[in-house]
């Protein structure tokens, strides 16, 4: 995976003008399934929207915040020649909204994961200054019985020490071992620093082309 061509195919991937298409807030507001889909997933803050900034080469993109909760709907991004799709899922966890909103977000989330055909694979996104919690764990218990291929992408990689991070991606592919839907490689990423986001752009070019 860390082949040159394949590191070069997803960079060109990524040098393709993105927009934002829509944002949506029931399963029926979804464009066709009609294209390959990746969908970043992960608790509120966790830098969904950084990461995604960042591998598409923009500033603002997908909309950051230091307010948990922010993407509220599943905002949908492609590049201009329309090959794929990128989805930004609502966060969870914490989220700064009324009860019956947040119980609308997954609910909506639920439906997504588990009835999207032309979804290929979730990222689910971890801190690596923490690794996983209950949260994410329930995500991944989620993904497995609904047998939608994921993996593991962790941020913020440069603000933990070296120790720490170290553990935390051990305890992390240990997690993930036995779990029949992930991915068996983790992908370390930094948006700050940009940092492992060839890697990952490769592995989503690939999937466009499986």
């Amino acid at each position: 995976m860390n082949d040159e061509i394949n590191i070069e195919a997803g960079r060109l991937l990524f040098a393709r003008p993105f927009r934002f298409v829509k944002g949506c807030v029931r399963m029926d507001d979804l464009p066709p399934a009609d294209r390959v889909e990746v969908a970043f997933a992960g608790r509120s803050n966790v830098g969904k929207s950084s990461l995604i900034n960042a591998l598409t080469g923009t500033k603002d993109l997908a909309r950051t915040s230091n307010t948990p909760g922010r993407t509220q709907e599943l905002n949908i991004f492609e590049p201009a020649d329309e090959v794929f799709r990128i989805v930004d899922m609502p966060g969870y966890g914490f989220a700064q909204a009324p009860k019956p909103k947040v119980e609308a977000w997954t609910k909506l989330i639920h439906k997504y994961l588990a009835g999207r055909p032309n979804l290929r694979r979730v990222y689910v996104l971890v801190d690596s200054r923490h690794g996983p919690n209950a949260n994410d764990l329930s995500v991944m218990n989620q993904l497995d019985k609904a047998a939608v291929s994921y993996q593991v992408v962790m941020t913020k990689a440069d603000k933990p020490g070296t120790m720490a991070l170290e553990a935390n991606i051990a305890a992390t592919r240990a997690e993930i071992a036995k779990r029949p839907a992930a991915h068996p490689e983790i992908i370390v990423t930094s948006s700050e620093e940009r940092t492992g986001l060839d890697l990952l752009r490769a592995h989503i070019e690939l999937l466009t082309r499986s």
